[in-house]
């Protein structure tokens, strides 16, 4: 428990951490990825490369220092922090580095005259404080998924069972467990992390299944990045019979049990989730308007699929925005940006409404803005990003 004075040290170096912790930041991940190489598998280096993983966490440290006072005022903040954990697999031992390095990040950014022994002293109680807050809720999280049915802890081994083109650039994976046991039901929405060796170095990723888990089968569905290092193996070598190590599903965006309408809205391959959450509302009697925006007919994938359960299922209405029209592929439903007054004429009549939505950040900002203009209630509006955790404007 921090002690009065503590606290308001730490509240004394919000200011600092608004102007200044994006640079702060950049440096801890620079010094602890050069200086400890066992940590380097736990982060990407891409998001690292683009400042999304800086960026992140100095909004997380930023929101933990002003909510010092208050912590239950972080909200869903912490879950989301203990699920990307749980799902890379982060351990107790990895935090004393993790402190280490950001005390000596502040000394060496902030100065000597501002990172007075004292304040070193309070953010050393605070780091503390949240990674034994972090450290017991991924162990009662670890304990679970281990206890139950066809759960495991820890790495796993399963294989390659099939490998299907889904678009011009997404891919799906199918996984089986190499022991041939049961296999943990993930909630529809959740993700999956895994390790890979590449080039002899260690890599984990986390990708979101794309299908329900209830056929003792892991599927992702991945884009193939331009540059990306794990999207372009798994596309060009990674072949069916091979062998990955896998962590069991994480995640606390999910679809929920509800009688109210759902609108599943995503942008390129922020389809994946959509399909695991479009499966298991097929099973009840809900109403499910499914909004998907791609580039064009031929970076869209799963459509034949859609629209076949389109077919079967008269309580699934489907519409299609496309950037362009190639004039090769089916024609969507509209051509051009997904607009407030589209988005509109595709929603339920009713508002009272359930509405997750994934893709691009910028994407997802214009949806989040378009539902509250439209009435759908803020807490029924829910999104999740894919890599480092962020807020939409």
């Amino acid at each position: 428990m921090l002690s009065r004075e503590e606290r308001a040290i730490i509240r004394s170096t919000v200011p600092l951490l608004e102007s200044g912790g994006e640079a702060l930041i950049t440096h801890f991940y620079r010094m602890m990825l050069s200086e400890y190489p066992q940590v380097r598998p736990l982060f990407n280096q891409a998001h690292q490369a683009s400042g999304d993983q800086p960026r992140a966490l100095a909004n997380g440290v930023l929101m933990y220092a002003r909510h010092i006072d208050q912590l239950d005022q972080l909200g869903d903040l912490v879950a989301k922090i203990v699920n990307k954990h749980v799902a890379l697999q982060i351990l107790p031992e990895h935090y004393p580095i993790v402190g280490a390095c950001l005390l000596r990040a502040i000394a060496e950014v902030l100065g000597a005259e501002i990172a007075t022994p004292e304040v070193i002293a309070a953010w050393g109680a605070a780091y503390n404080q949240l990674a034994d807050i972090l450290i017991g809720a991924e162990a009662g999280m670890y304990d679970k998924k281990a206890e139950a049915p066809g759960g495991w802890r820890g790495e796993r081994e399963f294989i390659l069972a099939a490998k299907v083109q889904e678009s011009s650039e997404i891919t799906s994976f199918y996984f089986e467990p190499a022991d041939k046991g049961s296999i943990l039901v993930a909630e529809p929405g959740q993700y999956i992390g895994m390790k890979l060796i590449l080039d002899g170095e260690e890599v984990r990723r986390n990708y979101s299944l794309s299908a329900l888990a209830d056929n003792g089968q892991y599927r992702i569905s991945v884009k193939r990045e331009p540059g990306g290092r794990v999207s372009n193996h798994l596309h060009h070598h990674f072949e069916v019979g091979s062998r990955i190590q896998l962590f069991p599903p994480s995640g606390d965006f999910y679809l929920t049990a509800s009688d109210k309408p759902l609108v599943l809205i995503s942008g390129g391959v922020g389809i994946t989730p959509t399909l695991a959450m479009l499966q298991a509302a097929l099973q009840t009697e809900r109403p499910v308007h499914f909004i998907h925006c791609a580039r064009n007919g031929r970076a869209h994938a799963f459509r034949d699929w859609i629209d076949d359960l389109a077919k079967r299922h008269p309580q699934l209405k489907r519409f299609y925005c496309y950037d362009e029209d190639d004039g090769l592929s089916p024609a969507a439903d509209k051509v051009g940006l997904l607009s407030q007054e589209q988005l509109a004429q595709w929603l339920p009549e009713q508002r009272d409404l359930d509405a997750y939505f994934l893709g691009p950040k910028g994407f997802m900002g214009a949806v989040k803005r378009h539902l509250k203009a439209l009435g759908v209630p803020d807490r029924q509006s829910r999104y999740e990003f894919f890599g480092p955790a962020a807020a939409l404007e």
